[in-house]
């Protein structure tokens, strides 16, 4: 048996909180992928869900970089870097382009994860299928390390209030 890394004990409390959740019947877990970069030694971890009969969906992606390992298996060499994982969070939705209604969701996601994070906004625009994405990320700017495991709950259940949030609005501005 080997002794898991920080990524894997992160990588299995998310895991287990979001499928809890979608257990429960208040989110919906979509999609999973688990990569492993072998050219730059690195592993990420993202989970797509949504709310039932929802258009926004959610995108959590953990990424532990070979430093943050190296630093967590290999004690007896001093690593500029710490063990743990960086987290980055995404939440896509459709068809939105007026300039207001982006200021409007920028607000939402200001008012729920606050000023000092770093939000950006960005639209994909396919004019031969006449479609429009849009993507909000989030990233946490720090390492996230093992002993703020218990964070990635509350992280997770701010992510679900902020997916209610993005869909009573988008669905106010679309039925108007």
């Amino acid at each position: 048996m080997f002794d898991p890394t920080a990524f894997d004990n992160m990588k299995v409390v998310i895991e287990g909180a979001l499928y809890d959740l979608d257990l429960e019947g208040k989110i919906a877990v979509i999609d999973r992928n688990d990569f492993v970069n072998t050219a730059k030694m690195s592993r990420s971890f993202e989970l797509y869900f949504t709310l039932p009969d929802s258009h926004v969906t959610a995108l959590i992606e953990v990424r532990s970089e070979l430093m943050n390992l190296a630093a967590e298996l290999l004690t007896d060499f001093n690593f500029k870097k710490e063990p743990g994982c960086y987290i980055k969070l995404q939440f896509l939705h459709q068809g939105i382009t007026n300039k207001e209604h982006l200021k409007n969701i920028l607000s939402i996601l200001i008012d729920i994860w606050g000023d000092t994070r770093k939000i950006s906004q960005s639209i994909t625009i396919n004019h031969s299928e006449s479609t429009t994405h849009n993507v909000n990320s989030i990233v946490l700017d720090r390492l996230v390390r093992e002993d703020q495991m218990e964070d990635m709950v509350e992280l997770i259940d701010t992510m679900v209030i902020t997916l209610e949030q993005l869909q009573s609005y988008l669905g106010s501005i679309t039925s108007a």
